[in-house]
């Protein structure tokens, strides 16, 4: 790990616990932030924040500027300007340093390895975490509680499930560490409204059990508002609105939004 994430780091355990829900220090805070591909500007100057033990649904047009964020806050991209913080503590992501602070991420597409058995991936989840012995079984009885179908096809390889069953997996595989924070990039996508339901619900009960924070990209609206606190509009690159999702109830004006 490079020196100034390890700084970085140390300086957020050093921090102490999350505050309440309360508190006025947010989970995840950004100013200021750009970034772009090949020269091409895709997020400008942007600046949110989201609320500690809530569930956040950004939404907006294909191509504003959602999921590079996401990449962004779990260090898979690196911005070109403005700061990041987390619980207060600036840094400069880092996967593995986003993850030992208790961050996980769970991309579009699902990213399941689909050669593997859903057994397979869990267990390479529970290696790359420091996990084993009961520790690691513990974790696993935990997440099939919460989503029990996983059962189901626990010995097949993941890529011989359907979209649900391997979404499920991957938001399942998340889950293993126990995380503090969830980023959940487009979960709904290839999926029916009423699998989106099954798969989300459970999520939404334990964010509420354990205070857990979700940003949440979603282009499935409806479904998407009923499990979420607050509501973030982004278009080209930066906010325009934000709200409760019954300031969103006018289908006519969020469509106007986009």
């Amino acid at each position: 790990m490079k020196p100034a994430v390890d700084k970085a780091l140390g300086r957020l355990r050093a921090s102490g616990p999350a505050p309440s829900p309360a508190g006025l220090v947010p989970a995840i805070a950004v100013a200021g932030l750009s970034a772009g591909y090949g020269g091409r500007p895709v997020l400008s100057d942007l600046s949110l924040s989201v609320p500690e033990s809530e569930v956040l649904c950004l939404i907006g047009h294909n191509g504003a500027g959602k999921s590079t964020l996401l990449k962004l806050l779990f260090g898979l991209h690196p911005p070109t300007g403005g700061t990041i913080r987390l619980r207060g503590t600036e840094l400069v992501p880092h996967p593995s340093a986003m993850a030992a602070a208790g961050i996980a991420y769970v991309p579009e597409g699902r990213g399941v390895f689909p050669g593997l058995t859903v057994k397979e991936n869990f267990r390479l989840a529970l290696w790359s975490a420091g996990l084993k012995g009961g520790e690691a079984a513990a974790r696993t009885e935990e997440v099939l509680v919460i989503l029990p179908r996983i059962k189901e096809f626990w010995t097949k390889r993941a890529g011989q499930l359907s979209g649900g069953q391997q979404q499920m997996v991957s938001i399942g595989r998340a889950l293993l560490s126990r995380p503090s924070i969830l980023l959940l990039d487009e979960p709904s996508i290839g999926l029916a409204p009423k699998l989106f339901q099954d798969l989300m619900a459970p999520i939404r009960a334990l964010q509420q059990q354990r205070g857990m924070t979700i940003l949440l990209v979603e282009q499935n609206v409806g479904e998407a508002f009923a499990i979420s606190d607050s509501v973030v509009v982004m278009k080209s690159g930066q906010v325009i609105e934000r709200g409760v999702p019954a300031d969103f109830a006018d289908h006519a004006r969020l469509m106007e939004l986009f």
